[in-house]
């Protein structure tokens, strides 16, 4: 897949564990864990806002394109 979830290494530098992002973000512990490994196929813009914003990022932020 061409899209890397980048969600890993912002919760580390942001020093988020799953359960405090699942909490800020109000996102279901599943889609936390698939949009970090990698392994969500499609997810509402609504939920990556919810994700981004937890982290403090930009929506872009959250995935980077890799050939």
């Amino acid at each position: 897949m061409p899209f890397v979830s980048n969600l890993g290494e912002l919760m580390r530098k942001k020093n988020l564990t799953y359960e405090e992002l699942q909490f800020q973000s109000n996102v279901g512990p599943d889609t936390v864990a698939r949009a970090k490994d990698g392994r969500i196929a499609t997810c509402k813009l609504l939920t990556l806002e919810k994700l981004a914003s937890a982290l403090d990022v930009e929506v872009s932020d959250l995935y980077r394109w890799e050939r």
